[in-house]
């Protein structure tokens, strides 16, 4: 059976409807910078996950080619994410979705190097015929952050976010964002088949310890 990141580490991709605490480690991503209003027909962000899906499963279905990632194992391409942030505004303003800037990602496996991913937007690049070359391999370690199960429309998100606010401020913690540390959000429902009030993301904000 295939490796479900989901599935495996849920401590990551399934937390609870409430605010909880966890730490993120280092991990690995194919990522996509971009700028503008992720629901713009034709527009940089849907292009952009066009060309990360492109290389992720090119990686994930490696074994059937010439290429042989070491360590390399069956897994489930891991769920689409975004780190978001807009330049000025303190928190997000969904009602001036043109002003987001944006990093979508995909984690990486552990065992894909560098020479893989070179190899796979190569080849995505040349068999799908989609310019990959924006994609990046980027590494992050996001630290001590909160995180809660929103469900519902994305716009709805700022009533999950006042309620992580409220538990950091009853437990003695406080935002971090910052230009290494962002807004987060993990889509696990499939935007297509899904009705926008049993959309399930996950939101993830960085914090640090208030000093007493």
């Amino acid at each position: 059976m295939a490796f479900d990141f989901k599935k495996e580490y849920k401590e990551f991709y399934l937390p609870p409807a409430k605010p909880t605490l966890v730490e993120v480690p280092e991990m690995n991503y194919l990522a996509v910078r971009g700028k503008g209003n992720p629901n713009e027909e034709d527009g940089d962000y849907k292009r952009a996950i066009e060309m990360l899906y492109s290389v992720a499963y090119t990686l994930k279905m490696s074994y059937k080619t010439d290429h042989r990632i070491d360590g390399f194992f069956d897994y489930v391409v891991p769920p689409l994410e975004g780190f978001w942030w807009q330049e000025g505004i303190e928190g997000v303003d969904y009602t001036h979705k043109e002003l987001f800037s944006w990093i979508s990602a995909i984690r990486l496996p552990d065992f894909v190097t560098r020479e893989d991913f070179e190899w796979a937007v190569a080849t995505a690049t040349k068999k799908k015929k989609i310019d990959c070359s924006k994609v990046e391999f980027l590494t992050l370690t996001e630290g001590l952050c909160v995180q809660i199960m929103h469900i519902g429309p994305y716009d709805d998100e700022p009533r999950s976010v006042a309620t992580m606010e409220e538990w950091m401020a009853q437990n003695g913690y406080e935002e971090d964002l910052s230009d290494e540390r962002r807004h987060h959000e993990i889509y696990l429902s499939d935007l297509r088949k899904t009705a926008p009030e049993k959309l399930r993301t996950v939101i993830r904000h960085p914090v640090r310890g208030i000093s007493k």
